[in-house]
């Protein structure tokens, strides 16, 4: 198959690697720099050489906020056949989008970003195939995630934002408040150490994927349960009410079961 990948970063470059030896594959990016460790892919700056190259699936791989912006450069340019997904974690405007634009599609959300994943050892990552879209682009999709062992889990546009509230919305936010509170420690134990790397992998992300997974309108909701537990927790450690910290305590171990 002749595969175009839109966007040359730690993702682009993944399904690049991943799927070079085996398919026909070409990246467009508009940084030459970005391509220098391109390999066994054809490299393109210029969007007038995709109608040459004449891909069958075009896989968008760029930065979240320019996601449909670069859908709408590219479409001019494919046959009419091919099918346009996306990787995007955050799929607001995605649905619009897809069902006006004419070109069959499929969307995924690969649930291994860069920051913390070893993009080279998958087994235990997830990753989520929305329902609607292209049939031939999901089974496409399905049999590439199957063949990194990923879990796969299929969820329509409306069940995907859900799960992103609640998967990342939670810790996000969780994170994040942590972050807000630091001081320097001259000796962080163990603990606290890891919260630490998890806060600094987070922050490295793009201000416009924290911002859009946060503003999915049912984050609000989870954030409302944190701290209404805050508040329960708050209360108990006030009255110092070591019964009360004992059943707290079961009731999370239990949830984390």
């Amino acid at each position: 198959m002749k595969i175009l990948i839109l966007g040359a970063g730690k993702m682009g470059s993944f399904f690049t690697d991943l799927l070079s030896f085996d398919h026909e594959v070409a990246v467009l990016e508009k940084d030459p720099k970005r391509m220098r460790f391109i390999y066994n892919a054809l490299r393109i700056c210029n969007i007038e050489d995709v109608k040459e190259f004449a891909p069958e699936l075009v896989i968008n791989c760029v930065t979240l906020n320019h996601t449909i912006d670069a859908f709408r450069t590219i479409l001019p340019y494919l046959p009419p056949y091919c099918i346009i997904s996306d990787i995007a974690s955050v799929k607001t405007h995605l649905k619009e989008f897809y069902e006006t634009c004419g070109f069959p599609y499929v969307s995924t959300h690969p649930m291994f970003g860069p920051t913390f994943a070893n993009l080279g050892q998958l087994e235990k990552e997830n990753t989520i195939i929305i329902s609607e879209g292209d049939h031939l682009g999901k089974i496409f999709f399905k049999d590439l995630y199957s063949g990194l062992k990923l879990n796969i889990c299929e969820y329509s546009f409306e069940e995907h934002d859900k799960v992103v509230a609640y998967s990342l919305g939670i810790p996000f936010a969780s994170t994040i408040v942590f972050a807000s509170i630091m001081k320097h420690q001259d000796a962080p134990g163990t603990t606290f150490k890891r919260h630490m790397k998890i806060a600094r992998g987070l922050l490295s992300e793009d201000d416009y994927l924290l911002t859009e997974i946060l503003f999915n309108p049912r984050t609000p909701k989870q954030i409302e349960k944190i701290q209404e537990e805050l508040a329960v927790l708050q209360d108990i450690i006030k009255k110092k009410d070591s019964s009360a910290m004992k059943l707290y305590l079961e009731k999370i171990r239990k949830n984390i079961e």
